[in-house]
C-alpha cells in the first residue's frame, strides 16, 4: 500500500510562539483532512495519521508552494489567524498540503526544512 501523509507548512518569520505555532498546526491538520479525498483519508488514519511540518521564510513563499500543489491536484487548505493574541486579524500562518500519496506530495515539499 503507497505511504500517505500530509504536510504543514508555517511561515518562520512570524516568530510566533510554540504553543501558538502548535494551534496553527493543529488547524491545518484539520482543514486538510476535511479536503481530502475520502478514501484516501481513510488510508491516511489507517497507517496513523502521518504528519510533516515544514518551514518556509515569507508569504509569498508559502503561497507558491500552495499553488504549485493545487496545480498536481493535491488537497490543500490555509490557516488564517482571528488575531485574538499574537499576530494582527486575518495573518495567513500555515497551509496544509494532504492527507493524499507522500510521492506526490514530496515533489512539491521535498526540498524544504523541516521546523525546528
Amino acid at each position: 500500500m503507497k505511504e500517505v501523509k500530509q504536510v504543514i507548512v508555517v511561515r518562520d518569520d512570524l516568530k510566533i510562539s510554540r504553543g501558538k505555532l502548535a494551534v496553527q498546526v493543529a488547524h491545518a491538520s484539520i482543514i486538510g483532512y476535511e479536503n481530502a479525498d475520502r478514501e484516501i483519508a481513510e488510508v491516511w488514519k489507517k497507517q496513523g495519521q502521518k504528519k510533516i511540518v515544514l518551514r518556509v521564510e515569507s508569504l509569498d513563499e508559502l503561497m507558491k508552494i500552495k499553488e504549485k500543489a493545487e496545480k498536481m491536484g493535491l488537497p490543500t487548505g490555509v490557516v488564517v489567524d482571528s488575531g485574538l493574541t499574537e499576530i494582527p486579524p486575518n495573518t495567513v500562518t500555515a497551509i496544509v498540503i494532504g492527507p493524499d500519496y507522500a510521492e506526490k506530495i514530496d515533489k512539491i515539499t521535498g526540498s524544504l526544512q523541516l521546523l525546528k
